[in-house]
């Protein structure tokens, strides 16, 4: 029988989120931005919430594609307002749309947004070793590093325990702990690859 997080026990949704995303580092673009929009939204909300209604995000903004996220007005967000398979929250939808057209301003200045946002830890994972779900901490240097940047650059809803959610999510930290199974196994595929990743690089 295989070990995991003791959170990813909850629900086989989360389970699957565990043993197949949680954690893996990520350099591509638009996956990096609908993390930051889905961590955004699950704010006093539980992340199994927010995995149930993925798939109407999904849809909702255009598989995540910045420039379209970043294109849409104020009847778009009436519109968005209306869907049930969404966080109907107007300060959230807004604050996906800014964040959208901050991204970009981002994109054009780095080059990748990746390349901007892996750039808080040098560009590579920073690995922990906890024993116990209680050892793992909300917040860091890092990520409260992260959010003052990207408030200044006129990101919403990116405070520092966001952020660092959002880094444990892409796999900018291996926040697994020690006896799970994935723990070890993340760390191996960055050995094998000789990459922090396992996802092809968006170099637009």
């Amino acid at each position: 029988m295989q070990i995991r997080c003791a959170w990813a026990n909850a629900s086989p949704l989360e389970k699957e989120y565990h043993d197949k995303e949680w954690g893996v580092p990520l350099h591509e673009d638009r996956l990096l931005f609908e993390f930051l929009v889905l961590e955004g939204a699950q704010a006093g909300l539980s992340w199994a919430t927010i995995l149930r209604k993925r798939e109407g995000y999904r849809r909702a903004f255009k598989g995540f594609e910045p420039e379209i996220v970043a294109s849409y007005d104020q009847s778009k967000v009436e519109e968005l307002l209306g869907l049930q398979d969404i966080v109907r929250n107007r300060l959230k939808i807004e604050a996906a749309i800014r964040n959208a057209r901050a991204f970009l301003k981002i994109r054009d200045e780095f080059g990748t947004f990746d390349t901007y946002i892996w750039g808080f830890v040098d560009g590579k994972q920073v690995r922990n070793a906890w024993k116990g779900i209680s050892e793992v901490p909300t917040s860091t240097n890092a990520s409260d590093a992260m959010s003052k940047d990207l408030k200044k650059r006129g990101f919403s809803f990116v405070g520092t325990t966001i952020c660092y959610a959002f880094m444990q999510a892409v796999g900018i930290v291996n926040d697994h702990t020690v006896d799970c199974f994935r723990w070890r196994e993340i760390d191996e595929e960055i050995s094998h690859t000789g990459r922090s990743d396992n996802l092809p690089r968006d170099d637009k």
